[in-house]
């Protein structure tokens, strides 16, 4: 295991929580607030399912770094993300977000020479995940933009069908 790694080990914890404050912080104050204090599964789905796949993000980022699984938790996260009022970049930004608190946690030592090149894999690492996570967020609104299209063609559908019933020269309707 190498020097940045066992650091990321032993402070996992610490680096997950300040992780986890700054995202919900990328949320509007009053929600924010909810999120933050709301421990309850059942009551706040969305901070758990944020701080559950939080963490599985970061164990695949030391681990093997398998596709699948980072789509898997970067898409339970996104899908929450992507109905919200964010901006794509807005919507993504959760994962920069880690770059952030690690570079806040090791403070000075990645100057150290023995520590850059590990901390230059790692932001390599982070820089892919939110490319990742932008195509996802993509495949997410283009999803909700296809309900939505679906939804007014169906509803211009009835609509038509209704004025067919009408007749054009008297106004009324064809079974009076």
């Amino acid at each position: 295991m190498t020097e940045l790694e066992n650091f990321l080990s032993r402070n996992k914890a610490a680096i997950l929580e300040k992780w986890y404050h700054l995202i919900l912080e990328t949320y509007p104050a009053h929600t924010s607030r909810f999120l933050k204090g709301e421990k309850d599964r059942f009551v706040n789905p969305v901070g758990y399912t944020i701080s559950q796949e939080m963490a599985a993000l970061y164990d695949e980022l030391l681990g093997g770094m398998n596709v699948d699984k980072l789509s898997t938790s970067l898409e339970n996260i996104i899908r929450i993300r992507s109905v919200q009022d964010f901006s794509p970049s807005e919507g993504i930004a959760f994962v920069p977000l880690l770059k952030r608190t690690i570079r806040e946690k090791l403070e000075g030592q990645i100057l150290d020479k023995r520590i850059f090149g590990e901390w230059a894999i790692l932001e390599s690492k982070i820089d892919t995940l939110t490319l990742l996570a932008f195509d996802i967020y993509m495949k997410c609104r283009e999803k909700i933009y296809e309900i939505k299209f679906t939804e007014v063609k169906g509803e211009r559908e009835r609509i038509f069908r209704l004025l067919e019933r009408i007749d054009p020269t008297s106004g009324k309707s064809e079974k009076e």
